[in-house]
Protein backbone atom coordinates (compact mmCIF):
# COMPACT_ATOMS: atom_id res chain seq x y z
CA UNK A 1 0.00 0.00 0.00
CA UNK A 2 1.46 3.34 -1.05
CA UNK A 3 1.20 6.73 0.55
CA UNK A 4 -1.40 9.30 -0.40
CA UNK A 5 -1.05 12.37 -2.60
CA UNK A 6 -2.46 15.89 -2.35
CA UNK A 7 -2.77 17.85 -5.58
CA UNK A 8 -3.81 21.48 -5.36
CA UNK A 9 -4.06 24.55 -7.58
CA UNK A 10 -3.02 28.11 -6.96
CA UNK A 11 -3.30 31.48 -8.65
CA UNK A 12 -5.27 32.49 -11.71
CA UNK A 13 -6.57 29.45 -13.60
CA UNK A 14 -6.22 28.75 -17.32
CA UNK A 15 -8.10 26.91 -20.03
CA UNK A 16 -5.92 23.83 -19.59
CA UNK A 17 -5.09 23.68 -15.87
CA UNK A 18 -7.65 20.92 -15.31
CA UNK A 19 -5.98 18.81 -17.96
CA UNK A 20 -2.73 18.95 -16.01
CA UNK A 21 -4.66 17.71 -12.97
CA UNK A 22 -6.17 15.00 -15.16
CA UNK A 23 -2.68 13.93 -16.21
CA UNK A 24 -1.64 13.69 -12.56
CA UNK A 25 -4.73 11.82 -11.40
CA UNK A 26 -5.01 9.31 -14.24
CA UNK A 27 -1.32 8.48 -13.99
CA UNK A 28 -1.27 8.27 -10.20
CA UNK A 29 -4.25 5.93 -10.21
CA UNK A 30 -2.15 3.36 -12.07
CA UNK A 31 0.85 3.52 -9.73
CA UNK A 32 1.39 1.16 -6.80
CA UNK A 33 3.47 3.80 -5.00
CA UNK A 34 0.51 6.19 -4.76
CA UNK A 35 -2.68 5.17 -2.99
CA UNK A 36 -5.39 7.84 -2.70
CA UNK A 37 -5.18 11.13 -4.60
CA UNK A 38 -6.79 14.02 -2.75
CA UNK A 39 -7.47 17.53 -4.02
CA UNK A 40 -6.88 20.46 -1.73
CA UNK A 41 -10.24 22.27 -1.83
CA UNK A 42 -9.31 25.74 -3.06
CA UNK A 43 -5.60 25.16 -2.95
CA UNK A 44 -3.42 25.35 0.12
CA UNK A 45 -6.35 26.87 2.02
CA UNK A 46 -8.17 23.56 1.69
CA UNK A 47 -5.11 21.74 3.01
CA UNK A 48 -5.02 24.07 6.03
CA UNK A 49 -8.73 23.53 6.66
CA UNK A 50 -8.37 19.76 6.13
CA UNK A 51 -10.82 19.91 3.23
CA UNK A 52 -9.53 17.11 1.01
CA UNK A 53 -11.67 15.94 -1.89
CA UNK A 54 -11.07 12.29 -2.82
CA UNK A 55 -10.23 12.24 -6.53
CA UNK A 56 -9.56 8.51 -6.58
CA UNK A 57 -13.26 7.82 -5.96
CA UNK A 58 -14.45 10.13 -8.71
CA UNK A 59 -16.17 8.74 -11.79
CA UNK A 60 -13.63 8.09 -14.54
CA UNK A 61 -15.83 9.88 -17.08
CA UNK A 62 -15.83 13.06 -15.01
CA UNK A 63 -12.06 12.93 -14.60
CA UNK A 64 -11.78 12.46 -18.37
CA UNK A 65 -13.98 15.52 -18.95
CA UNK A 66 -11.45 17.67 -17.09
CA UNK A 67 -9.67 17.76 -20.47
CA UNK A 68 -12.13 20.27 -21.89
CA UNK A 69 -13.30 21.87 -18.64
CA UNK A 70 -11.61 25.27 -18.28
CA UNK A 71 -10.50 27.24 -15.25
CA UNK A 72 -10.46 25.66 -11.79
CA UNK A 73 -14.08 25.30 -10.80
CA UNK A 74 -13.83 21.55 -10.27
CA UNK A 75 -12.09 21.86 -6.92
CA UNK A 76 -10.90 25.42 -6.80
CA UNK A 77 -7.81 27.56 -6.64
CA UNK A 78 -6.64 30.24 -4.24
CA UNK A 79 -4.32 33.21 -3.83
CA UNK A 80 -3.35 32.42 -0.27
CA UNK A 81 0.36 32.67 0.47
CA UNK A 82 2.23 30.85 3.20
CA UNK A 83 4.45 33.65 4.46
CA UNK A 84 7.48 33.61 6.74
CA UNK A 85 6.36 33.98 10.32
CA UNK A 86 3.08 32.12 9.83
CA UNK A 87 4.36 29.24 11.92
CA UNK A 88 0.90 28.04 12.86
CA UNK A 89 0.05 27.58 9.18
CA UNK A 90 3.17 25.55 8.54
CA UNK A 91 2.56 23.45 11.65
CA UNK A 92 -1.00 22.82 10.52
CA UNK A 93 0.08 21.60 7.06
CA UNK A 94 2.43 19.13 8.73
CA UNK A 95 -0.38 17.89 10.97
CA UNK A 96 -2.65 17.35 7.97
CA UNK A 97 0.11 15.47 6.13
CA UNK A 98 0.61 13.15 9.10
CA UNK A 99 -3.10 12.64 9.74
CA UNK A 100 -3.75 11.55 6.14
CA UNK A 101 -0.53 9.66 5.41
CA UNK A 102 0.54 12.13 2.72
CA UNK A 103 3.72 11.18 0.91
CA UNK A 104 3.31 13.39 -2.15
CA UNK A 105 2.37 17.06 -2.45
CA UNK A 106 1.91 18.40 -5.97
CA UNK A 107 1.09 22.08 -6.45
CA UNK A 108 -0.04 23.30 -9.86
CA UNK A 109 0.59 26.97 -10.45
CA UNK A 110 3.10 29.71 -11.17
CA UNK A 111 6.38 30.72 -9.54
CA UNK A 112 4.75 31.60 -6.21
CA UNK A 113 3.10 28.18 -6.17
CA UNK A 114 6.44 26.55 -6.89
CA UNK A 115 7.82 28.35 -3.85
CA UNK A 116 4.97 26.96 -1.74
CA UNK A 117 5.62 23.41 -2.97
CA UNK A 118 9.34 23.82 -2.32
CA UNK A 119 8.92 25.32 1.16
CA UNK A 120 6.22 22.94 2.40
CA UNK A 121 7.91 19.74 1.23
CA UNK A 122 11.32 20.75 2.58
CA UNK A 123 9.80 21.60 5.94
CA UNK A 124 8.08 18.22 6.01
CA UNK A 125 11.39 16.49 5.44
CA UNK A 126 13.08 18.58 8.11
CA UNK A 127 10.44 17.31 10.51
CA UNK A 128 10.99 13.68 9.60
CA UNK A 129 8.11 13.22 7.16
CA UNK A 130 8.85 11.34 3.94
CA UNK A 131 7.08 13.75 1.58
CA UNK A 132 7.95 14.40 -2.06
CA UNK A 133 7.22 17.99 -3.05
CA UNK A 134 6.54 18.55 -6.73
CA UNK A 135 5.26 21.26 -9.02
CA UNK A 136 3.15 21.33 -12.13
CA UNK A 137 3.68 24.53 -14.14
CA UNK A 138 0.72 26.76 -14.95
CA UNK A 139 0.64 30.39 -15.96
CA UNK A 140 -0.84 32.25 -18.89
CA UNK A 141 1.88 34.89 -18.37
CA UNK A 142 4.59 32.39 -19.37
CA UNK A 143 6.86 33.87 -16.71
CA UNK A 144 7.98 30.67 -14.98
CA UNK A 145 11.52 29.62 -15.81
CA UNK A 146 14.51 31.25 -17.45
CA UNK A 147 14.84 33.75 -20.30
CA UNK A 148 17.22 31.42 -22.14
CA UNK A 149 14.54 28.68 -22.29
CA UNK A 150 16.95 26.04 -21.01
CA UNK A 151 14.90 25.18 -17.92
CA UNK A 152 11.41 25.85 -19.23
CA UNK A 153 10.43 26.53 -22.82
CA UNK A 154 6.87 27.60 -22.03
CA UNK A 155 4.15 26.88 -19.51
CA UNK A 156 0.73 25.29 -20.06
CA UNK A 157 -1.91 27.97 -20.33
CA UNK A 158 0.12 30.41 -22.37
CA UNK A 159 -0.50 28.78 -25.75
CA UNK A 160 -4.28 28.98 -25.31
CA UNK A 161 -4.23 32.61 -24.23
CA UNK A 162 -1.90 33.42 -27.13
CA UNK A 163 -4.34 31.71 -29.49
CA UNK A 164 -7.20 33.73 -28.00
CA UNK A 165 -5.33 36.96 -28.77
CA UNK A 166 -4.36 35.88 -32.26
CA UNK A 167 -8.04 35.36 -33.10
CA UNK A 168 -9.27 38.34 -31.10
CA UNK A 169 -7.01 40.70 -33.03
CA UNK A 170 -8.21 39.32 -36.36
CA UNK A 171 -11.81 40.00 -35.36
CA UNK A 172 -10.97 43.37 -33.83
CA UNK A 173 -9.33 44.33 -37.10
CA UNK A 174 -12.59 43.66 -38.94
CA UNK A 175 -14.43 45.83 -36.42
CA UNK A 176 -11.88 48.63 -36.71
CA UNK A 177 -11.79 48.46 -40.49
CA UNK A 178 -15.55 48.75 -40.68
CA UNK A 179 -16.11 51.47 -38.10
CA UNK A 180 -12.92 53.50 -38.60
CA UNK A 181 -14.65 56.63 -39.99
CA UNK A 182 -16.17 57.10 -36.54
CA UNK A 183 -13.76 55.09 -34.36
CA UNK A 184 -10.34 55.13 -36.04
CA UNK A 185 -8.39 53.98 -32.97
CA UNK A 186 -9.12 50.81 -31.04
CA UNK A 187 -7.12 50.35 -27.82
CA UNK A 188 -6.99 46.78 -26.48
CA UNK A 189 -5.56 45.86 -23.10
CA UNK A 190 -4.03 42.43 -22.54
CA UNK A 191 -3.38 40.55 -19.30
CA UNK A 192 0.15 39.76 -18.20
CA UNK A 193 1.05 42.28 -15.50
CA UNK A 194 4.63 43.36 -16.19
CA UNK A 195 5.62 40.70 -18.71
CA UNK A 196 4.85 40.94 -22.40
CA UNK A 197 4.19 37.42 -23.67
CA UNK A 198 0.41 37.89 -23.91
CA UNK A 199 0.27 41.27 -25.70
CA UNK A 200 3.11 40.07 -27.94
CA UNK A 201 0.80 37.27 -29.11
CA UNK A 202 -1.26 39.88 -30.95
CA UNK A 203 1.39 39.74 -33.66
CA UNK A 204 0.43 36.11 -34.36
CA UNK A 205 -2.76 37.49 -35.94
CA UNK A 206 -0.70 39.36 -38.52
CA UNK A 207 2.76 37.83 -39.02
CA UNK A 208 3.19 39.63 -42.37
CA UNK A 209 2.48 42.99 -40.71
CA UNK A 210 -0.39 44.02 -42.95
CA UNK A 211 -2.64 45.44 -40.21
CA UNK A 212 -2.22 48.94 -38.73
CA UNK A 213 -1.14 47.34 -35.46
CA UNK A 214 1.02 48.72 -32.65
CA UNK A 215 2.03 46.65 -29.61
CA UNK A 216 3.34 48.21 -26.38
CA UNK A 217 4.95 45.86 -23.86
CA UNK A 218 5.50 46.76 -20.22
CA UNK A 219 9.23 46.01 -20.68
CA UNK A 220 9.71 49.00 -22.99
CA UNK A 221 9.65 52.49 -21.50
CA UNK A 222 7.38 54.90 -23.32
CA UNK A 223 5.88 58.35 -22.78
CA UNK A 224 2.38 59.54 -23.57
CA UNK A 225 3.91 61.97 -26.07
CA UNK A 226 5.60 59.10 -27.93
CA UNK A 227 2.46 56.97 -28.05
CA UNK A 228 0.34 59.92 -29.20
CA UNK A 229 2.82 60.73 -31.95
CA UNK A 230 3.16 57.08 -33.03
CA UNK A 231 -0.59 56.65 -33.31
CA UNK A 232 -1.14 59.91 -35.16
CA UNK A 233 1.61 59.00 -37.62
CA UNK A 234 -0.15 55.72 -38.32
CA UNK A 235 -3.49 57.50 -38.66
CA UNK A 236 -2.01 59.82 -41.28
CA UNK A 237 -0.61 56.83 -43.18
CA UNK A 238 -3.35 54.23 -42.74
CA UNK A 239 -6.40 56.12 -41.49
CA UNK A 240 -6.84 53.84 -38.51
CA UNK A 241 -4.89 52.05 -35.75
CA UNK A 242 -5.21 49.06 -33.46
CA UNK A 243 -3.20 49.54 -30.29
CA UNK A 244 -2.44 46.66 -27.89
CA UNK A 245 -1.05 47.52 -24.46
CA UNK A 246 0.09 45.43 -21.50
CA UNK A 247 -2.15 45.86 -18.47
CA UNK A 248 1.02 46.66 -16.52
CA UNK A 249 2.35 49.20 -19.03
CA UNK A 250 3.77 52.27 -17.33
CA UNK A 251 3.34 55.36 -19.50
CA UNK A 252 5.41 58.34 -18.41
CA UNK A 253 3.09 61.30 -18.08
CA UNK A 254 0.09 59.03 -17.60
CA UNK A 255 0.79 57.18 -14.38
CA UNK A 256 -1.91 55.28 -12.47
CA UNK A 257 -1.91 56.38 -8.81
CA UNK A 258 -0.86 53.54 -6.51
CA UNK A 259 -4.03 53.94 -4.45
CA UNK A 260 -6.07 52.95 -7.51
CA UNK A 261 -4.29 49.60 -7.84
CA UNK A 262 -5.63 46.49 -6.07
CA UNK A 263 -3.09 43.84 -5.04
CA UNK A 264 -3.54 40.17 -4.15
CA UNK A 265 -2.07 38.36 -1.16
CA UNK A 266 1.14 37.73 -3.11
CA UNK A 267 1.56 41.48 -3.57
CA UNK A 268 0.85 41.28 -7.31
CA UNK A 269 -1.41 43.93 -8.84
CA UNK A 270 -4.76 42.62 -10.07
CA UNK A 271 -5.42 45.20 -12.73
CA UNK A 272 -8.88 43.92 -13.60
CA UNK A 273 -9.92 44.66 -10.01
CA UNK A 274 -8.37 48.11 -9.94
CA UNK A 275 -10.28 51.35 -10.18
CA UNK A 276 -8.85 52.38 -13.52
CA UNK A 277 -7.01 50.62 -16.34
CA UNK A 278 -4.10 51.79 -18.46
CA UNK A 279 -6.14 51.03 -21.57
CA UNK A 280 -8.91 53.40 -20.57
CA UNK A 281 -6.47 56.06 -19.37
CA UNK A 282 -4.67 55.94 -22.72
CA UNK A 283 -7.95 56.14 -24.62
CA UNK A 284 -9.00 59.18 -22.61
CA UNK A 285 -5.63 60.85 -23.17
CA UNK A 286 -5.77 60.25 -26.94
CA UNK A 287 -9.22 61.77 -27.17
CA UNK A 288 -8.22 64.72 -24.99
CA UNK A 289 -5.12 65.41 -27.07
CA UNK A 290 -6.86 64.89 -30.37
CA UNK A 291 -6.36 62.50 -33.28
CA UNK A 292 -4.90 63.24 -36.70
CA UNK A 293 -8.16 62.15 -38.33
CA UNK A 294 -11.79 62.70 -37.42
CA UNK A 295 -13.42 60.40 -34.92
CA UNK A 296 -12.51 59.10 -31.48
CA UNK A 297 -10.52 56.34 -29.86
CA UNK A 298 -12.37 53.53 -28.10
CA UNK A 299 -11.19 50.97 -25.61
CA UNK A 300 -11.78 47.25 -25.07
CA UNK A 301 -10.48 45.55 -21.94
CA UNK A 302 -11.08 41.77 -22.20
CA UNK A 303 -11.59 40.11 -18.84
CA UNK A 304 -10.74 36.71 -17.47
CA UNK A 305 -12.25 34.95 -20.49
CA UNK A 306 -8.90 35.45 -22.23
CA UNK A 307 -7.47 32.84 -19.86
CA UNK A 308 -10.43 30.45 -19.55
CA UNK A 309 -12.11 30.32 -22.96
CA UNK A 310 -12.08 26.63 -23.86
CA UNK A 311 -13.43 27.25 -27.36
CA UNK A 312 -10.23 29.16 -28.19
CA UNK A 313 -7.92 26.72 -26.40
CA UNK A 314 -4.90 25.44 -28.28
CA UNK A 315 -4.88 21.72 -29.05
CA UNK A 316 -1.11 21.81 -28.60
CA UNK A 317 -1.54 23.41 -25.19
CA UNK A 318 -4.10 20.79 -24.19
CA UNK A 319 -1.87 17.89 -25.14
CA UNK A 320 1.19 19.34 -23.42
CA UNK A 321 -0.73 20.22 -20.26
CA UNK A 322 -1.71 16.57 -19.86
CA UNK A 323 1.77 15.20 -20.35
CA UNK A 324 3.34 17.72 -17.98
CA UNK A 325 0.87 16.52 -15.34
CA UNK A 326 1.70 12.93 -16.17
CA UNK A 327 5.40 13.73 -15.77
CA UNK A 328 4.77 15.21 -12.31
CA UNK A 329 2.99 12.01 -11.21
CA UNK A 330 5.81 9.85 -12.59
CA UNK A 331 8.36 11.94 -10.68
CA UNK A 332 6.31 11.44 -7.52
CA UNK A 333 6.10 7.69 -8.00
CA UNK A 334 9.86 7.55 -8.51
CA UNK A 335 10.43 9.39 -5.24
CA UNK A 336 11.90 12.45 -6.99
CA UNK A 337 11.63 15.27 -4.47
CA UNK A 338 11.93 18.99 -5.15
CA UNK A 339 11.19 19.16 -8.87
CA UNK A 340 8.77 20.82 -11.25
CA UNK A 341 7.83 18.97 -14.42
CA UNK A 342 8.76 20.98 -17.47
CA UNK A 343 8.47 21.26 -21.24
CA UNK A 344 11.65 21.63 -23.28
CA UNK A 345 11.80 22.30 -27.01
CA UNK A 346 14.00 19.88 -28.92
CA UNK A 347 13.48 21.21 -32.45
CA UNK A 348 12.83 24.85 -33.32
CA UNK A 349 12.34 24.31 -37.05
CA UNK A 350 10.00 21.31 -36.80
CA UNK A 351 8.37 21.83 -33.44
CA UNK A 352 9.06 18.97 -31.03
CA UNK A 353 9.23 18.87 -27.24
CA UNK A 354 10.19 16.53 -24.43
CA UNK A 355 9.06 16.45 -20.81
CA UNK A 356 11.68 16.77 -18.12
CA UNK A 357 12.21 18.16 -14.63
CA UNK A 358 13.77 21.27 -13.13
CA UNK A 359 14.66 21.84 -9.45
CA UNK A 360 11.97 23.85 -7.70
CA UNK A 361 14.72 26.00 -6.20
CA UNK A 362 15.53 27.30 -9.69
CA UNK A 363 11.98 28.43 -10.51
CA UNK A 364 10.43 29.29 -7.13
CA UNK A 365 9.55 33.01 -6.97
CA UNK A 366 11.77 33.75 -9.97
CA UNK A 367 10.16 35.63 -12.85
CA UNK A 368 11.22 34.92 -16.41
CA UNK A 369 11.75 38.06 -18.51
CA UNK A 370 10.56 38.73 -22.04
CA UNK A 371 13.74 38.76 -24.15
CA UNK A 372 14.68 42.35 -25.01
CA UNK A 373 15.92 41.22 -28.42
CA UNK A 374 12.36 40.18 -29.26
CA UNK A 375 11.13 43.78 -28.95
CA UNK A 376 11.49 45.90 -32.08
CA UNK A 377 13.81 48.90 -31.98
CA UNK A 378 10.88 51.25 -32.47
CA UNK A 379 9.21 49.74 -29.39
CA UNK A 380 5.83 49.23 -31.06
CA UNK A 381 6.21 45.65 -32.23
CA UNK A 382 7.85 42.27 -31.64
CA UNK A 383 10.31 40.52 -33.90
CA UNK A 384 10.03 37.52 -36.21
CA UNK A 385 12.02 35.50 -33.66
CA UNK A 386 9.15 35.84 -31.21
CA UNK A 387 6.69 34.75 -33.89
CA UNK A 388 8.85 31.68 -34.57
CA UNK A 389 8.84 30.88 -30.85
CA UNK A 390 5.13 31.36 -30.24
CA UNK A 391 3.51 30.23 -33.50
CA UNK A 392 3.67 26.44 -32.79
CA UNK A 393 2.11 26.90 -29.37
CA UNK A 394 -1.28 28.03 -30.68
CA UNK A 395 -1.78 24.96 -32.87
CA UNK A 396 -3.78 24.63 -36.07
CA UNK A 397 -7.03 22.92 -35.12
CA UNK A 398 -10.10 23.66 -33.06
CA UNK A 399 -10.73 21.85 -29.80
CA UNK A 400 -13.67 19.45 -29.92
CA UNK A 401 -15.75 20.27 -26.85
CA UNK A 402 -18.56 17.83 -25.91
CA UNK A 403 -22.02 19.36 -25.79
CA UNK A 404 -25.44 18.26 -24.55
CA UNK A 405 -28.62 20.14 -25.48
CA UNK A 406 -26.62 23.05 -26.86
CA UNK A 407 -24.58 23.49 -23.68
CA UNK A 408 -20.99 22.59 -22.88
CA UNK A 409 -20.62 19.26 -21.11
CA UNK A 410 -18.20 20.15 -18.35
CA UNK A 411 -16.78 17.89 -15.67
CA UNK A 412 -18.99 17.61 -12.60
CA UNK A 413 -16.97 16.11 -9.77
CA UNK A 414 -18.90 14.67 -6.87
CA UNK A 415 -18.38 17.17 -4.05
CA UNK A 416 -20.86 15.69 -1.59
CA UNK A 417 -19.72 15.43 2.01
CA UNK A 418 -18.94 11.72 1.81
CA UNK A 419 -16.45 12.36 -1.02
CA UNK A 420 -14.19 14.33 1.29
CA UNK A 421 -11.67 12.69 3.59
CA UNK A 422 -12.84 12.32 7.18
CA UNK A 423 -11.55 15.24 9.21
CA UNK A 424 -9.29 13.98 11.97
CA UNK A 425 -8.12 17.30 13.38
CA UNK A 426 -9.80 20.24 15.05
CA UNK A 427 -11.14 23.04 12.85
CA UNK A 428 -8.64 25.67 11.80
CA UNK A 429 -8.69 29.23 10.47
CA UNK A 430 -5.62 30.09 8.33
CA UNK A 431 -3.50 32.79 9.91
CA UNK A 432 -3.89 35.14 6.97
CA UNK A 433 -7.69 34.98 7.22
CA UNK A 434 -7.88 36.02 10.86
CA UNK A 435 -9.09 39.53 11.48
Amino acid sequence: MGKNMIVAQSGGPSAVINNTVRGIVETARQMDEIDTVYAGWHGIEGVLKEELLDLSKQCEEEISLLRTTPAAGSFGTCRYKLKPGQDEDFDRVMEVFKAHNIGYFCYVGGNDSMHTAYTVANLARERGLDVCGLGGPKTIDNDVGDSEFKLVDHTPGYGSTARYWAHYIQQANEENRGSSPADPVLVLQAMGRKIGYIPAAARLADPKREMPLQIYLAEKEVTIDQIHENINTMLKERGRAIVVVSEGLSITGLEIPEEFIVRDSFGHPTFSSSKITVGQMLTNALNDRGLAVKGAARCNVPGTHQRNDMVYASTVDLEESYYVGQKAALLAGAGEHGYMSTILRTDWDNYQVRYDKVPLSEVAEKDRKFPSQWISECGTDVTDDFVKYARPLIGDNWVSVPMIDGRLRLAQLNTSKEMFADQKLSSYIPQGDRS
